[in-house]
């Protein structure tokens, strides 16, 4: 029996952190009736599989783990992203806890992301300590020509698949020293990274309400001696999602600050009658800037899609050449073509930013790499752009981060100038008295002088 063309769409945009986001699905089905049903089940059976791995809201806990006896003495590190939160919206938006923790503590003025300034290699850069081309997490979305895969925010396996993560992560680096981790989300903690996970960790969702998060962080340091966590992730998603939708200079930026800060104030006072001594640190992941919607970029007419993968973004396109020898002709193309974007070779990026093919420890980057000129963005999707987005060159002022930090460990009423995040590393090694083999990017003497 025929039956008329069926069209099925299902979408949903989500540029922030999290590995949750459902993907851009589009499906066009004509078949028999009977074929139709089968493919229209097995389309509802994943969406409710991926559906409940979104709500998992269980605590996870590794079992037989324990602090040795010399870490047990050891301070307590709550390292805090607020994702997106750009270096000037404390003061911007009169963030009264943050400021006065921070005036108490040490306030950087500004903490400068890696390249690119995007949340999956930055949240992993600053847990490792290396530059995106350095740690595994080059891109949100990368592909991988030795295993012809890519990896994609959005693709729940091969982000739980812990062979894309290179690096020893924080947590990592604490249990590989008998010292227990927790994490309320991050970047890689939601797979084995060298077999380990924290010991105590949630998979990322947004059912569990703060207030609850707070409580089982509190929980996590109550907890016996032996069994409590010294070093800790904690995430927020909520700035993030607002500068996306609505751009950083809204009110519904303004109010997601103001959580935060709230938010950031229940904790403390939570944890100040455990009376521990806990080292606070907040940073961010990146900033964030407006750009235009409406004028989007496309893909550059001299890319031919059949000698090139083509791996999309809003702030860089990589493009992976199927046959070298069709490198360098297109490439000369796009310049001719380049007018309100930049074309790189992977062998003649900037210096700066660490990202070239002698950097390319896994061989993640594209053969052309293809930079907008803000607010100029590329969209070669058939979605529209968000109008606030990332990911740019971190040089630029409106993709910096913010970092505080305050806590028995640091010094007081300390103001310091920028810095690269892969020195916030070392600087909680020290503190924890891990001692890490693995070489890094980043270096102590970076920070060395804001602990006492």
């Amino acid at each position: 029996m025929n039956i008329p063309l069926v069209k099925l769409s299902f979408h949903e945009t989500c540029p922030h952190f999290t590995a949750l986001s459902l993907p851009s699905i589009s499906l066009t089905l004509n078949f028999n009736f009977m074929a139709w049903l089968r493919y229209l089940s097995l389309f509802i059976l994943s969406l409710i599989g991926f559906l409940g791995y979104a709500q998992d809201t269980t605590q996870h806990i590794i079992p037989d783990r324990t602090n040795s006896k010399r870490q047990m003495k050891k301070p307590y590190v709550i390292l805090i992203s607020a994702d997106g939160f750009r270096y000037d919206l404390a003061k911007k938006y009169n963030a009264h806890t943050l400021l006065e923790l921070s005036h108490k503590g040490i306030s950087a003025a500004y903490l400068q992301p890696s390249f690119p300034s995007l949340t999956f290699p930055n949240h992993y850069t600053i847990a490792t300590g290396l530059y995106p081309s350095h740690s595994g997490l080059a891109d949100n979305n990368m592909y991988d020509k030795k295993r012809n895969a890519v990896y994609g925010l959005s693709n729940r396996k091969e982000v739980a698949d812990s062979s894309w993560y290179g690096g020893d992560p924080l947590w990592v680096l604490a249990e590989e020293n008998r010292m227990l981790s927790a994490s309320f989300y991050w970047v890689g903690s939601e797979t084995a990274v060298k077999g380990i996970r924290p010991t105590y960790y949630y998979n990322y969702n947004d059912k569990i309400n703060i207030d609850t998060r707070i409580k089982e962080l509190k929980k996590w340091l109550e907890l016996p001696e032996e069994r409590r966590p010294h070093m800790i992730t904690f995430y927020f998603p909520e700035v993030d999602h607002a500068e996306h939708k609505y751009g950083p200079d809204s009110k519904e930026t303004e109010e997601a600050v103001h959580f935060i800060d709230e938010s950031v104030k229940k904790m403390t006072e939570a944890l100040a009658p455990l009376d521990l001594d806990i080292d606070y640190i907040f940073v961010s992941d990146h900033g964030m800037t407006t750009v235009d919607t409406k004028n989007t970029l496309g893909l550059p007419a001299a890319v031919d899609t059949f000698k090139f993968k083509v791996v999309p973004g809003t702030a860089l396109v990589h493009l992976y050449a199927r046959d070298a020898a069709d490198i360098l002709p297109t490439y000369n193309n796009l310049k001719k073509e380049a007018v309100d974007f930049d074309v790189y070779l992977t062998t003649n990026m900037p210096e700066r930013w660490h990202y070239s093919h002698k950097d390319d420890t896994y061989n993640r980057l594209g053969d052309i790499i293809l930079i907008p000129h803000l607010p100029k963005v590329f969209n070669l999707g058939k979605w529209p752009t968000q109008l606030g987005q990332h990911g740019f060159d971190p040089a630029l002022p409106e993709m910096r981060a913010t970092f505080y930090a305050w806590g028995p460990d640091f010094k007081q009423n300390m103001e310091i100038p920028g810095f690269e995040n892969v020195h916030i590393y070392p600087m909680i090694a020290k503190i924890l008295g891990l001692n890490y083999t693995q070489p890094i990017d980043g270096d102590i003497k970076v920070l060395q002088g804001i602990l006492k």
